[in-house]
């Protein structure tokens, strides 16, 4: 399957302005934002879109709510999370048939989560994969993911690169397990409790409001960064067994 670098999606360009604006000092830790009207006028975009771009940089540990003062910036994120090495779509299938509908298979520029964990060097590009994964009918979760720039799977793993490229109907984190066979992998994930948000609710057919569970996950090859990964599980979905680690 042919992949095609494609824009930027919009949400994610207000993402990296607000970050980049964090990143430079304009907003330095412990520094609060300025409320949304303020901050929507000054960027010239709606509030929803500053909405869903700020619940992103909430979610990748940039920024935390406080109750009675706002959106404050972190000095860094919190470590917090499980160490899981299986495809989503089998974990949360508790038996059951999941089937993964692709949304899109792109290459694109990385942004701050993928550069944070990816480590990619300047004029990289990534190869990102959105689906939805559908159970009995009924999305059940949104995954995001990043594989690593070509040149480093080159070096590290090529059967996961040329894996990539037959296109296969499932997650990339399944495509990585199966050109793993006998190669030792290791992970390490994050869990946290956060919004759909109006675009991630219009494509797991939900209210915008829906309380769901965020999760992320880095694997690697010897110490390198080969996947990362975001998979958001709205309320209802089904259970997902955690292993729980310091």
């Amino acid at each position: 399957m042919a992949v095609s670098g494609q824009q930027r999606r919009p949400v994610v360009v207000l993402y990296e302005r607000i970050a980049d604006a964090i990143h430079d000092g304009t907003y330095p830790p412990g520094s609060t934002l300025p409320s949304e009207p303020r901050l929507a006028a000054e960027l010239g975009v709606s509030r929803p879109a500053l909405r869903e771009a700020l619940l992103l940089l909430q979610e990748d540990g940039l920024l935390t709510v406080r109750r009675g003062v706002g959106r404050t910036v972190n000095d860094r994120p919190p470590r917090r999370g499980f160490e899981q090495l299986q495809p989503l779509e089998e974990l949360v299938g508790g038996g059951g048939v999941v089937h993964v509908r692709a949304l899109l298979r792109s290459v694109e520029e990385p942004t701050d989560f993928s550069t944070q964990h990816l480590l990619p060097t300047a004029g990289a590009e990534l190869r990102f994969w959105e689906s939805v994964l559908v159970a009995d009918g009924t999305p059940v979760a949104l995954s995001h993911e990043w594989a690593a720039p070509e040149s480093v799977l080159e070096r590290t793993h090529p059967a996961f690169l040329t894996a990539l490229g037959d296109g296969a109907p499932s997650s990339m984190l399944a495509v990585l397990a199966g050109a793993s066979r006998g190669v030792p992998l290791s992970a390490h994930s994050g869990i946290t409790a956060t919004l759909l948000g109006r675009r991630r609710g219009d494509q797991l057919s939900r209210p915008a409001d829906t309380p769901a569970v965020l999760i992320t996950q880095v694997v690697r090859l010897d110490g390198t960064p080969i996947l990362a990964a975001k998979h958001m599980l709205p309320t209802g979905a089904p259970a997902l067994p955690v292993l729980q680690s310091n």
